[in-house]
């Protein structure tokens, strides 16, 4: 995913937290996320870009490889992406 995009979650899909954990609420499933996910979901808003979203992901999780982050960030939006569960604005 081209760093300079901007991915947001899709209509009707949203992040949500319940007792039990946190979920990926879509039309016709729900995801549970783990704090990873989560993190990322929560800067899926249109407004940052993935290089962004990595800067910021960088100081949440100190210690990780910046290039670990980027492919991990990278490949979770893709899958959502496939779901239909972000789109790039």
């Amino acid at each position: 995913m081209d760093g300079e995009r901007h991915p947001k979650l899709a209509r009707g899909c949203k992040l949500r937290t319940r007792e039990d954990g946190d979920y990926l609420l879509m039309p016709e499933s729900m995801l549970r996320m783990n704090r990873t996910g989560c993190e990322i979901l929560k800067r899926c808003d249109g407004a940052h870009t993935v290089e962004q979203i990595v800067a910021e992901l960088q100081a949440v999780f100190a210690g990780v490889e910046a290039e670990k982050l980027n492919a991990e960030v990278d490949s979770f939006l893709a899958r959502l992406k496939e779901r239909l569960a972000i789109v790039e604005v």
